[in-house]
């Protein structure tokens, strides 16, 4: 039987169509049955329907500075589709305690950065003004801190010489889209 996930976007989604392509694999360990987003314009959510998968936007804004109760919702929606693990692909919120609570050891994030190196946002460019010889990305459990959650798994580039945030973040997602299913394979395979 195969995990029922839910995978979460707030964009184009790149990640979660690796996930997607992964679990077209008959002994991959899991299915998306549903992708979120917080942006019913996500160009995610497009994809996926084509994919025949729904797409389920829960829109952030009706609900203010209320974040829980916006958080509170999707887990309805979530609850509802019997999911059992959520996957966030360059879903660009900060959670709440209390969803991290709810979905505690059954959800993962990717990160464009070698954590705990570089959490939040401007990874590459952080990552070149440093002078760091590498960058990457990395799988963890999310936790109540952002990006502070325990490693799952790294992938690591090198930063060329006149490399700039962009050329880098090209490298970078190419290793994304490699290590993200693979992690996922991996955890669900040993729950």
């Amino acid at each position: 039987m195969k995990t029922r996930i839910a995978i979460f976007i707030s964009g184009r989604g790149s990640n979660m169509m690796a996930l997607v392509e992964a679990a077209k694999a008959p002994d991959f360990p899991a299915e998306c049955v549903v992708v979120v987003s917080n942006d019913p314009a996500a160009a995610g959510l497009e994809w996926a329907t084509s994919q025949g998968i729904e797409a389920l936007a829960v829109d952030h804004r009706p609900f203010g500075k209320d974040r829980e109760a916006h958080e509170r919702a999707i887990d309805t929606e979530l609850r509802a589709r019997g999911v059992e693990f959520i996957c966030l692909a360059g879903y660009m919120r900060i959670l709440t305690p209390w969803l991290v609570t709810q979905w505690e050891g059954r959800m993962i994030n990717i990160h464009p950065s070698l954590l705990p190196k570089y959490k939040g946002l401007h990874t590459h460019e952080r990552a070149i003004d440093a002078g760091d010889a590498e960058a990457g990305c990395s799988i963890h459990w999310v936790s109540a801190g952002v990006d502070e959650g325990a490693l799952i798994a790294q992938a690591r580039v090198p930063i060329l010489e006149g490399d700039t945030p962009d050329t880098l973040a090209a490298r970078v997602l190419t290793e994304e889209h490699r290590l993200y299913p693979a992690a996922v394979r991996d955890i669900l395979t040993k729950m």
